[in-house]
């Protein structure tokens, strides 16, 4: 009996006296973010270039209520006030703003003018202009108010600067419903409700922050940003704002790679235009209009179609025929439409591994020799034009006459019939380098004519070449031919550039072992020197200069004794020489380069140190001043508790692998706190912050009573092609083992960790991984919430699966499904389901639910009606992800007290 109350209170000890899992805790996790809101200082405004590209201006936040504006001479790095903020605080009192105070002057949206006129800005919704020589206040004409790119146009940019609380009244002047959307730090739209038609509503805001108004049709037709002070603006009109135009969509990392730009489908000398009609290829004479078809083979299921590429010289023509793939598509029921009683069925294309692609082929024809004329006639049939005779040109068949013209039909009222004294040459292309294709991308012709180029990912993504194709004969011959045993990362680390004038390609390659660019004879196709090289990786190309030869890309892991994971920005030239590593901090950097390009502000941070930013050269990266330095000093006041870095080893014994440990603000080391792994263990990228956040969901979990830890196993990406390829077929393994690793050796550190109260939680993939650890490491984990997962690898869309897990299907698949394993289940679990994902098939998540019951398990099962992917982030989701934690690692009922 003793031993039974001993052992009662040791269960009852941490529930009775240190009480976590309280709705105080709950309150404190809700309001975390604004409990830890503007309270680093100082802080930047995005600095701003002034046009003789050696002056920048910025707007420095020192504290809540102080902030002034600054001006920096690059070359010489002296830093000053940009103008005598007392003398205009006295100005503005003089305009009608009786409160402006030199310390916090209410002005917004400041823009300083050409030929030393002062500078501009707007302030209780009026522009006015500060001489700041002659110390002169005047309000600006309105056709003299600059236009605000980031805000004027659409899409605006985010609210990156937080000022002192103010009000933003808006009146919906229209005759139209429209929504209020706040637009958070990373952009992202939160919605603050709808507004009927005369409506007014004032939002408590502060300054700096940025409001998009939408009509009814979701386009934005408005933004403010408001001030200090408070503002009243008015939604005038519903028509949607102008786009800003967008650049060329390219890869990931900068290169010309798939998704770039729609080509245009007339000819570079304005003489023909091509178009598609009834699956085949048609050619039109633009001045004349004559039309006349280049293909009779096409049919629905291997058509012409979408894109065309013509040759420099306009006498060559690239198109793809498509031979069309499966026709998955996947099906979901939404319970409750907002408008209609009954529900909807709702069907989206899903491929799935093992599924038949569209295959494409590239078409060429040789159109040097095409002469046309045109008759038209009344009639609804063809004209003939002399006997016909049929033949055959390549692999198309064409009807010509016996004088050698060809006859065919064109839609519309009237036929038209063209003749050529030669028909298009269409020149077969052979296939061999390329017969198993999951995608042909980026045609491209060189600047001769003589060939054009394509990016050739073969299926199953072990064999990725460049393939260029003689224009004359349709020889094929592979320019880059980049194998792996494994797998290549085509959807992360694909890149390549073609330098122009001298017929080389920049390519990258983790073939010894790391992430690096290499430079090959585009001719040849022999690799002439590697560009980078080392036990570091390439984390992106940013630009290549192909006047100077360099190449200026970002990496991981080329500061010795810093974590592997934080971003550097790099320059190197192409034959491997003059490296420079343009940043130093130890944190992760990103840049912005001044107009010029002759400097960049370079900002870093960690998870455990407030971003640092400075102004450095871009000739040698050598430091010019440091603009500003966070304190975090009014964040711990609060109870914040810095995230930790902390390093553990893997399985190996020896790769290191780097994780975060969160704690709760109310923190005491002499408690005993339950471990909660937030996981998402996808190997298309790594996912463990390294940047500086005050406030994020993982923290806002700590706060319930548990220490929260997010690692990055072996499996993950931007590590070596070695610490990849350990997911190679092999998902289910998530780097588990040196998780598992990783939380021993910091609970052996931190005996407040407990490892007998163990959870861990995901969404995605990271679902997948939540269920999988307690399937398969169910004596370590006993606790888990699967959000939305990808159980079952057949089951989820193609090109993430196979990339990973291969092809063809094998019987890795099934084995290392969570329905195949789901028998094996000991712990407690939680299953969320959005009904109406479209990222993920919502029947990979009841699968798991039928296999559980045909094995009489317990769990819960959660379906969030109404909600896409990441059910479990929707206000619902997240509070019985809590619960359904406290209650299981806590052992109390939430909020019970």
């Amino acid at each position: 009996m003793k031993k039974l109350c001993v052992a009662l209170l040791f269960v009852l000890f941490p529930v009775l006296v240190f009480a976590q899992g309280t709705k105080e805790d709950y309150e404190r996790s809700s309001s975390l973010a604004q409990r830890t809101q503007n309270k680093v200082f100082p802080k930047l405004s995005k600095p701003q270039w002034l046009s003789d590209n050696k002056r920048l201006w910025y707007r420095e936040q020192l504290s809540p209520k102080s902030d002034r504006y600054m001006l920096v001479d690059a070359e010489s790095g002296k830093r000053e006030p940009a103008f005598d903020h007392a003398k205009l605080a006295e100005a503005l009192k003089g305009a009608g703003f009786e409160k402006a105070q030199a310390e916090l002057l209410p002005i917004s949206r400041l823009v300083f003018l050409e030929k030393n006129e002062g500078v501009a800005f707007r302030c209780g919704g009026k522009w006015f202009q500060y001489d700041t020589a002659g110390d002169k206040l005047s309000e600006l004409p309105k056709e003299k108010i600059p236009k605000n790119d980031e805000v004027d146009r659409d899409p605006p940019r985010a609210s990156f600067w937080t000022g002192p609380e103010t009000e933003l009244k808006i009146v919906n002047a229209t005759k139209g419903m429209v929504t209020l959307f706040w637009l958070d730090t990373s952009g992202r739209p939160q919605d603050y409700g709808k507004m009927k038609p005369g409506e007014e509503r004032v939002l408590h805001t502060y300054a700096g922050h940025v409001w998009a108004v939408h009509n009814g049709t979701g386009s934005r037709v408005a933004v403010y940003v408001a001030e200090e002070g408070g503002t009243t603006e008015r939604i005038e009109s519903l028509d949607p704002m102008p786009r800003r135009p967008r650049p060329p969509r390219r890869n990931g990392n900068g290169g010309e790679g798939p998704g770039g730009p729609m080509p245009s489908m007339k000819s570079p000398d304005g003489v023909w235009e091509v178009f598609y009609k009834s699956n085949n290829l048609w050619l039109r004479a633009i001045e004349k209009g004559e039309e006349f078809a280049l293909t009779t083979d096409g049919a629905k299921d291997d058509s012409y179609g979408g894109r065309a590429y013509w040759s420099p010289d306009s006498k060559k023509l690239v198109v793809m025929k498509t031979k069309k793939g499966d026709d998955r598509k996947v099906y979901i029921v939404e319970s409750s439409p907002k408008d209609q009683l009954q529900p909807k069925l709702i069907s989206y294309d899903y491929l799935k591994p093992g599924d038949k692609v569209p295959v494409e082929r590239p078409q060429l024809f040789d159109l040097a020799s095409v002469e046309s004329s045109v008759a038209a006639t009344s009639s609804g049939s063809a004209v003939a034009i002399g006997t016909a005779a049929t033949s055959a040109v390549g692999s198309v068949a064409v009807t010509a006459s016996a004088t050698g013209s060809a006859a065919v039909a064109s839609s519309g009222t009237a036929t038209v019939a063209a003749t050529a004294k030669k028909v298009a040459r269409q020149v077969p292309v052979a296939v061999d380098l390329f017969a198993n294709p999951y995608d042909l991308s980026n045609p491209r012709w060189e600047s001769d004519s003589k060939r054009f180029t394509f990016v050739y990912n073969e299926r199953g993504h072990q064999t990725l070449r460049i393939v260029a194709v003689d224009a004359t004969t349709g020889e094929a011959k592979a320019i880059v031919d980049e194998r792996s045993k494994t797998f290549i990362d085509y959807s992360g680390k694909q890149f390549a550039h073609y330098v122009k004038d001298s017929g080389e390609i920049i390519w990258m390659s983790e073939r010894d072992g790391w992430n690096h660019l290499y430079l090959y004879d585009g001719k040849t196709g022999e690799v002439k020197n590697q560009i980078t090289k080392g036990e570091w990786v390439v984390r992106g190309v940013d630009r290549v200069d192909e006047k100077a030869r360099q190449v200026w890309f970002r990496a991981g892991g080329i500061r010795p004794g810093q974590d592997p994971y934080y971003i550097h920005f790099c320059r190197v030239n192409f034959d491997g020489t003059g490296l420079v590593i343009l940043t130093e901090g130890d944190g992760t950097h990103t840049v912005d380069y001044s107009p010029d390009g002759r400097f960049m502000i370079d900002t870093w941070s960690r998870v455990d140190m407030a971003p640092v930013v400075e102004l450095r050269k871009v000739e040698d990266g050598k430091l010019v001043c440091e603009l500003a330095r966070g304190d975090l000093e009014m964040l711990k006041k609060t109870g914040w508790q810095t995230p930790e870095r902390f390093v553990a080893k893997a399985r190996d014994g020896e790769t290191d692998i780097y994780g975060v440990i969160y704690r709760p603000t109310n923190f005491d080391p002499s408690k005993k706190y339950p471990i909660v792994e937030d996981i998402y263990a996808g190997p298309q990228d790594s996912f463990v912050p390294k940047d500086f956040l005050a406030s994020t969901r993982t923290m806002a979990m700590a706060e319930l009573g548990f220490i929260v830890v997010k690692i990055d196993g072996l499996g993950t990406s931007n590590r070596s092609k070695k610490f990849h390829d350990v997911c190679w077929k092999n998902l289910v393994d998530a780097g588990l083992p040196d998780r598992i690793l990783w939380i021993k050796a910091a609970a052996a550190k931190y005996g407040y960790m407990d490892l007998d109260r163990i959870g861990i939680c995901g969404g995605s993939a990271g679902g997948q991984n939540a269920l999988g650890a307690l399937l398969t490491h169910g004596d370590f984990y006993k606790v888990g919430v699967a959000d939305c997962g990808c159980h079952d690898n057949r089951m989820d869309k193609i090109w993430w699966n196979e990339q990973w897990m291969g092809y063809p299907i094998g019987p890795h698949y099934a084995e290392q499904s969570n329905v195949t394993l789901a028998p094996k289940l000991t712990g407690k679990l939680m299953l969320v389901v959005g009904e109406l994902d479209h990222n993920v098939d919502p029947a990979s998540t009841m699968q798991v639910v039928n296999a559980l019951e045909k094995a009489n398990k317990d769990f819960e099962l959660v379906v969030v009606t109404g909600a896409d992917h990441g059910a479990a982030e929707t206000p619902y989701g997240n509070r019985r992800r809590a619960d359904f934690l406290v209650r299981h690692l806590l052992g109390v009922e939430p909020r019970s007290k």
